[in-house]
């Protein structure tokens, strides 16, 4: 196809166009308000996203933290035994401590997410 040919037949599609893109007035006022109606839906629900989003991070310092000053208060006790068996029991119970912990945390984090999920996912009602 030769340029000039490709120039006539954008130009002959350019010519119809007009007559695709009639809408009457009151058809397009209402996609313009449906099209207003959806985006405040989608904000709606960015701004539940955004706050889930927070609790979940914010849950998620706390942890760190915890887990954090557990550590210290694990290493000052290792400072303060006498011999290995006291280390190896303040091992032991550092360890399950630490599992108990994670298994909490991740209880906690799990319903915080799922919760944060089904506010993100409910339709906002006005």
């Amino acid at each position: 196809m030769t340029m000039d040919a490709t120039v006539l037949k954008s130009r002959r599609r350019c010519a119809r166009w007009p007559k695709r893109a009639s809408i009457r007035p009151a058809k397009r006022s209402r996609v313009f308000s449906q099209a207003q109606q959806t985006a405040a839906k989608i904000e709606g629900q960015g701004a539940s996203v955004r706050a889930g989003a927070r609790d979940i991070s914010s849950k998620a310092m706390s942890y760190a933290e915890k887990n954090v000053q557990a550590s210290l208060d694990y290493a000052q006790q290792l400072l303060q035994a006498r011999d290995l068996s006291e280390v190896m029991r303040l091992h032991s119970e550092f360890v399950q401590s630490q599992m108990r912990s994670l298994a909490e945390h991740a209880s906690e984090m799990g319903q915080t997410v799922a919760r944060a999920a089904m506010d993100a996912a409910r339709p906002k009602t006005d």
